[in-house]
């Protein structure tokens, strides 16, 4: 397990990803190497393309090549509230991710978790992904005891290049920890290539 700082804070990082194929998950793992941070806005969208529709655009990142996890922040706080969700490309050609995750906490969500707007810096420009990089989004759990909810599933669902559209099944995220308890307070920061650029955004929540 390597360990990473942002900031100041500690994050334990998955040994692998778990690979998603079809609508469930196999064992077979994605090994991570080193990620480089930064909280800039040019880090962000330093891998940041529109693909487009036409010949050659680069096709959406799917659950076929995702390798996904998702890690406590900081790695050694008691309560799971904030979260960094790590995707990485386990396949041979680019991708794109857009938009931000489609996440839902626990098997009775009544819904996704609302987006933070304000962590898009570049809107309307899908992330793109070449083999073996990673793409984090960070996740806010609970905001504040307001209808408090008991969760031991997540479920990641992504977006395609056309507003409102879907790409592949949802993928169920490794837990990391058995339980959270989320609640309507929760929210989810859009894809980045900097993790801690996306933490940044819930952090001080």
């Amino acid at each position: 397990m390597s360990v990473k700082s942002f900031g100041g804070r500690r994050t334990a990082v998955a040994a692998g990803l778990v690979l998603a194929l079809g609508g469930g998950i196999s064992a077979q793992a994605a090994t991570t190497g080193p990620r480089s941070d930064s909280g800039t806005t040019e880090a962000a969208v330093a891998h940041r393309s529109d693909a487009g529709g036409g010949k050659g655009a680069i096709a959406a990142c799917s659950q076929e090549v995702l390798g996904v996890s998702a890690v406590k922040e900081p790695a050694d706080s008691k309560e799971a509230r904030h979260l960094l969700l790590i995707v990485q490309n386990a396949g041979n050609k680019k991708c794109n991710l857009y938009r931000h995750p489609l996440l839902r906490l626990g098997a009775d969500a009544r819904t996704t978790v609302p987006v933070i707007e304000e962590s898009d810096p570049d809107p309307g420009v899908p992330v793109t992904l070449a083999p073996g990089q990673e793409a984090y989004a960070a996740v806010l759990v609970s905001g504040g005891a307001r209808d408090e909810y008991v969760a031991k599933s997540m479920t990641l669902g992504l977006q395609g290049r056309q507003p409102g559209s879907h790409v592949g099944h949802p993928i169920d995220v490794p837990m990391p920890v058995p339980t959270l308890y989320a609640d309507d307070g929760q929210l989810v920061t859009y894809w980045t290539t900097a993790s801690g650029f996306a933490l940044d955004f819930i952090m001080s929540k």
